[in-house]
């Protein structure tokens, strides 16, 4: 009889790019399976350019019938900021709640804010779907989120008939990154794979290669891609990344069990 395997991914290196203080969990789950990891952020979380907005959809809650979060990340910021105008969660209440998915709503509950909607798949074309039955015609929602983000999400819940306001709560930008010893061990095939995360972290990854999309492509020719969901997969395959992992869920333990049986399938 045999034993599954418990660390099928002994022996292998892998680099995650997750900002640097969202990365321990990632980190722990992979090492749990016997992988060496390497951490190289190729994305930072910073405040927006400006607060304003979002102070004054703060200073205004009493005119949203909602507010959807699209990152768990977007819900600390939210709430990091409703406590500097010198407000706490009671100034939400009679305000409905959508989440984009578990980890979201688990922050949200964490902040004690109760969760109206959780979509069953974690990107914006769910909420979407998750919100067509609610009466949305001239509801007024405030959409808090990352600078940078798709418009597919406040356009179509225009269309519902919604008045959507979208602000920036937070915004992701490449980090400062020392790249010499990595594109060494790239060089020398220490790397067996990268795990990304988010659209930008393919973004910000791919933007570190000044030289032409074939040079990349070699460098990663015996290299793994792991990304997290549609979305980032998406993006990969634009700049020319070949894809081999993708979970069919968007989380972070969805997709290190997905890294372990694609390089236990291969053994």
């Amino acid at each position: 009889m045999t034993t599954k395997n418990p660390k099928p991914l002994k022996g292998k290196t892998i680099v995650i790019t997750r900002a640097k203080h969202q990365a321990a969990e990632f980190h722990r789950l992979l090492t749990d399976l016997g992988a060496h990891v390497i951490e190289f952020p190729t994305i930072e979380i910073v405040p927006p350019d400006s607060w304003e907005p979002l102070d004054t959809a703060i200073d205004n809650l009493q005119l949203y019938d909602w507010v959807i979060f699209t990152s768990a990340n977007g819900v600390r910021s939210f709430v990091s900021r409703l406590k500097a105008r010198g407000k706490d969660i009671q100034q939400l209440e009679g305000i409905r709640f959508c989440a984009i998915g578990p980890r979201t709503a688990g922050e949200m509950k964490t902040e004690r804010i109760e969760v109206d909607v959780v979509p069953g798949e974690y990107r914006a074309e769910a909420i979407i779907q998750s919100l067509k039955g609610e009466e949305l015609k001239g509801r007024r929602i405030l959409l808090a989120r990352a600078k940078k983000a798709r418009d597919i999400l406040p356009r179509e819940l225009e269309n519902l008939g919604a008045r959507v306001d979208v602000v920036a709560v937070y915004q992701t930008v490449q980090p400062k990154v020392e790249t010499s010893q990595f594109l060494s061990f790239l060089e020398e095939g220490r790397i067996d794979a990268i795990a990304f995360t988010s659209s930008s972290t393919v973004s910000n990854f791919v933007d570190l290669f000044p030289s032409s999309k074939d040079d990349l492509l070699r460098r990663l020719k015996n290299v793994a891609i792991a990304v997290i969901g549609p979305i980032t997969r998406d993006r990969a395959v634009a700049l020319g990344l070949p894809v081999h992992v993708s979970p069919a869920e968007y989380t972070i333990p969805a997709l290190t069990n997905a890294m372990a049986e694609y390089f236990s399938s291969r053994r």
